[in-house]
């Protein structure tokens, strides 16, 4: 199963670098330190793949001390229907960064393929919904007031698309998706540009390897690669005790490092904490900036038809 697994990943990953286009810029989208508790921001093929109505609530507080700081909030629910072969969910996310605030809400649905006697599954996925994306210029200090910027307020509302694959088994997951499929016109040609959404492709995988009676470790990776800009990946080294603690250090690349832990309780509600601190450029604001820190509370509601598994790795 293993060797099966990495071949999956390698494949995944091939086939996402393959498909993506040369022409871009930056990456915009959230980031998230516990993405490995609520994979359904990125990929709508996770859609009810838990086998269980599963609800996460996560908000993070990036380089608390500067002004301006990112702040990103997400909400997602995802449930299967008709024995795992379909699932549906939605998400909602927050994100705001200086003069910018971005509010989307997408529904998922998924469908999903059992390939074996072992329970392993391919799923496919689609979302679809909207960023309501403002621009209120009105919320900085800038140094010159007669700035043309300075007082610049707009809204815009832009439709959008994602898609994604998820293929997983008891201890294993691989997935690759693009989230927003359309590269939508964010500015207006004279205040702030002509900017436009860029595509991001995520890769991502996970497997857990069972040390002994009391420990598991389970490895993660998301790579995360936007239009003419750099490749960039977070790694997560997670070990859960007695089927209740996670506990792991993680790293994103030239960016961050930091630890991250979630306890169990009750096997129907989860509650994490993760802390990164910068290890780039941001260094130079060490006296003002206090790291990032990000909250998550999630919950699962066993269906009637099936029981209830417990630990939920993924």
């Amino acid at each position: 199963m293993r060797n099966r697994f990495f071949t999956a990943l390698m494949t995944l990953l091939i086939s996402g670098l393959c498909f993506i286009p040369r022409a871009v810029k930056a990456q915009t989208e959230e980031q998230s330190s516990l993405y490995m508790f609520n994979p359904l921001l990125f990929n709508p093929a996770y859609a009810g793949s838990r086998g269980s109505i599963h609800g996460v609530a996560i908000a993070r507080f990036q380089w608390v001390g500067i002004d301006g700081a990112p702040m990103s909030q997400f909400l997602s629910f995802d449930a299967p229907l008709l024995n795992q072969s379909l699932g549906l969910g939605f998400h909602i996310s927050n994100d705001a960064i200086g003069a910018r605030n971005r509010t989307s809400a997408f529904a998922d649905i998924s469908y999903g393929l059992k390939l074996n006697r072992k329970g392993d599954r391919l799923a496919f996925g689609m979302s679809a919904g909207a960023d309501w994306q403002v621009y209120d210029f009105n919320k900085t200090n800038p140094l010159d007031p007669g700035d043309p910027v300075y007082n610049y307020y707009a809204s815009k509302v832009r439709p959008n698309f994602g898609a994604g694959l998820y293929y997983y088994g008891e201890r294993f997951y691989a997935g690759v998706s693009v989230p927003r499929l359309l590269r939508n016109r964010l500015g207006d040609g004279v205040n702030i540009g002509e900017a436009l959404q860029r595509r991001h492709f995520y890769v991502t995988g996970g497997y857990v390897f069972k040390l002994n009676s009391i420990v598991d470790f389970k490895p993660s990776a998301l790579v995360k690669i936007s239009e003419n800009a750099p490749l960039t990946f977070d790694i997560n080294a997670n070990f859960l005790i007695l089927n209740t603690l996670w506990i792991g250090p993680s790293y994103r690349f030239h960016e961050s490092a930091g630890v991250n832990v979630a306890v169990q309780i009750k096997e129907t509600v989860t509650f994490g904490y993760a802390f990164d601190f910068p290890v780039n450029g941001l260094n130079a604001f060490r006296t003002n900036q206090r790291g990032t820190h990000e909250v998550m509370l999630s919950f699962d509601l066993k269906t009637k038809k099936k029981p209830f598994l417990s630990p939920r790795y993924f």
